[in-house]
């Protein structure tokens, strides 16, 4: 059922891109330019048909979007990201025999590692 309303949803994206980018610009963008464009109503032009095919297309793309969510949703219940990790099967770790016994750099004198005298 998800693959399903996935492919649905990835059509209707692609389709929604390609209307978009179909449509004539109206100019007006941001508020800027647009003029009167010959309509005497003072109102909204009539709704291309190219328009109304947009908003049915991206209608159904909100859809299929909450679809998928709910989706999601409902398959992750009662799981949870840390579900995949598993303990260590033992609790000590072994260290490789190069790494035994004392991991300081040798002194001179084999006494025991100090810091530097401050002079």
């Amino acid at each position: 059922m998800q693959n399903v309303v996935l492919i649905i949803h990835l059509i209707l994206s692609v389709s929604l891109i390609g209307i978009v980018l179909l449509q004539r610009s109206e100019g007006g963008g941001l508020g800027i330019g647009g003029g009167g464009g010959g309509n005497n109503g003072g109102g909204r032009p009539k709704a291309a048909p190219l328009a109304k095919v947009t908003w049915i297309i991206a209608v159904a793309f909100l859809i299929t979007s909450i679809t998928l969510t709910i989706i999601a949703a409902q398959n992750s219940v009662g799981s949870s990201v840390t579900d995949d990790f598993t303990a260590p099967e033992s609790d000590s770790l072994e260290l490789p025999k190069s790494l035994e016994g004392n991991l300081l750099p040798p002194s001179a004198a084999d006494e025991p590692a100090l810091p530097p005298k401050a002079e």
